[in-house]
């Protein structure tokens, strides 16, 4: 049976943040998580970037790696990767099969969808076996699936800003407060990009615990390319290939490294300069800044799915504007829980033209209410439009008009329609 069939008769129960059904669970399993070395990576954006750049370094230098990560673009075992490549299905299907036994979606204090999905990643990494996991928070992390205590090598806190505020708190120390429950006793913990309203948070948070602490500065771009046509950035003296694009990966990457400097020092001695530069080289993570053309026509791809995702796509996006061509097409949409308006704000100037879109199969913003929206903040938009589907919204676009940039983007559910839609025809 296909993980998606397996899973769902867990979605009734949604999201119950809490870690008592996950330990419970993972007792039955014999707490497989306690053979997983991991590290442990948290934070608003930047995780999956900072995920990626980890396994791939670590896979680079030989090590047998897991990493888990979400949401997925297409199918549910991107979530699980080894050794960078999604993990067979019929793998992941046994061990999602053997916890279900343990825990059949019945019961009244069943666990989550999410937490069922953990505990059958703890196991496959436990039985496989790998040397090491990746684990991305889900959400929070204070009460995530994934906060388990051992053996936890380091944390990584790749930035914080407003978003899940329904569920985590509405303010910014209530979200630090709720990321900074990944942190562990004596283990060390690096931040990125942490605003000065949930610097005291965290401060408290790593005295309490004693955790050794580095505040992690971007990495410096340099003016130069390597023969790939990468970008290089330099960090603590070491130059390194920028795979991924966005000036939020200097960051990012930096965090990156510093970790992996980190774990060379607690003994990963296969995790050499050398290594960190031919695997920083070999990142990939789809959705995010993505290039693809369809149709003859080149389309930017991003979830850009919060305001400071936004506003780093923004940055990208404008300094792709030019005199001869300043306007920009962009194919939205966005779930009906986040800030609109402030997405808004960050990507839309005089000239462009909107063409909003629902997303599919989840709970999709009102596209009038956006339409509406969209005008009251930048009332000089060439042009807004609504449509059934991102694809009928493209079919519109001109293809003698190939010079405008167009950009999909507002929600990586979207990104992902659109992605397993165009894989399938192609």
């Amino acid at each position: 049976m296909a993980i998606a069939a397996l899973l769902e008769p867990y979605q009734r129960f949604g999201v119950n943040l809490g870690l008592s059904r996950i330990h419970e669970l993972l007792e039955k399993l014999d707490n497989p998580q306690r053979k997983v070395p991991y590290v442990h990576v948290g934070g608003t954006n930047g995780k999956g970037s900072v995920c990626a750049y980890l396994s791939a370094v670590l896979t680079e230098a030989g090590y047998t790696v897991g990493r888990y990560t979400s949401p997925h673009l297409i199918d549910w075992n991107e979530r699980v990767c080894l050794n960078d490549q999604p993990l067979d299905s019929g793998i992941f299907e046994t061990a999602l099969q053997q916890v279900i036994d343990l825990a059949p979606p019945q019961q009244e204090d069943s666990p989550t969808l999410f937490e069922v999905f953990t505990a059958a990643v703890w196991l496959c990494f436990a039985e496989l076996p790998v040397d090491i996991a990746v684990m991305e928070v889900g959400l929070g992390g204070r009460l995530d699936a994934t906060n388990v205590k051992e053996p936890c090598l380091l944390s990584i806190i790749t930035s914080l800003s407003r978003e899940h505020w329904q569920v985590l708190g509405p303010t910014v120390a209530d979200i630090a407060k709720e990321k900074a429950g990944i942190l562990k006793p004596d283990r060390p913990v690096f931040l990125g990009n942490i605003p000065p309203a949930a610097k005291p948070v965290f401060q408290g948070r790593i005295e309490e615990l004693k955790c050794p602490d580095q505040w992690i500065a971007p990495a410096s771009k340099l003016d130069q390319i390597d023969v790939n046509g990468y970008g290089l950035a330099e960090f603590r003296q070491l130059k390194y290939p920028l795979a991924l694009l966005g000036e939020f990966q200097l960051q990012n990457s930096a965090l990156a490294i510093a970790a992996l400097q980190e774990l060379q020092h607690q003994g990963w001695s296969k995790i050499t300069p050398e290594v960190i530069q031919s695997g920083m080289a070999k990142a990939r993570w789809p959705g995010r800044l993505q290039w693809v053309t369809y149709q003859d026509q080149k389309i930017l791809l991003d979830g850009a799915h919060n305001p400071a995702a936004a506003e780093a796509l923004a940055t990208f996006v404008n300094s792709l504007r030019s005199p001869a061509n300043p306007s920009v097409t962009w194919v939205m949409g966005m779930l009906s829980t986040k800030e609109h308006d402030q997405i808004f704000q960050h990507l839309l100037h005089s000239g462009d033209r909107l063409l909003l879109v629902p997303v599919p199969d989840h709970s999709s913003a009102d596209l009038g209410t956006l339409a509406t929206l969209a005008q009251q903040i930048c009332p000089d938009l060439g042009t807004i439009q609504t449509y059934n589907d991102c694809f009928e919204a493209l079919q519109t676009l001109s293809k003698t008009n190939s010079e405008t940039l167009t950009v999909l983007c507002g929600s990586l559910y979207l990104v992902g329609h659109f992605l397993e839609k165009t894989i399938a025809l192609s």
